[in-house]
């Protein structure tokens, strides 16, 4: 391992990370992400999702919000609301509806 590959300080603030956001979906919000770093056959990054709706197919997830609200209802049923410190579990093949009401970024943990 390379000294570059070895930083043990991914992000100062990291919601203060400039994230551009761009419309990926038509006609659904704006999303961003940086990744900070792989962590074994994870990665761990920030994302980003402007206010509106949003639908998505899951990988295996765990993040917490840093800042902004939504509600996340996943199709078998569960309906997340989260917010600032919400810690969130996903698994991977779960399909969410995203009701973002304040644009929400959040610090994530994800395989795949």
């Amino acid at each position: 391992m390379t000294a570059a590959n070895r930083a043990r300080l991914l992000a100062p603030d990291v919601g203060a990370l400039v994230l551009e956001l761009a419309e990926a979906v038509p006609g659904e919000p704006p999303t961003a992400a940086a990744a900070l770093c792989d962590l074994g056959e994870a990665e761990v990054g920030v994302w980003s999702i402007g206010a509106g709706v949003a639908r998505d197919t899951e990988v295996d997830e765990v993040f917490v919000v840093l800042s902004g609200r939504a509600t996340v209802i996943v199709e078998d049923g569960e309906t997340l609301h989260v917010g600032p410190g919400s810690a969130v579990r996903l698994f991977a093949g779960d399909r969410t509806t995203w009701q973002v009401h304040e644009s929400l970024r959040k610090l994530y943990v994800a395989l795949g």
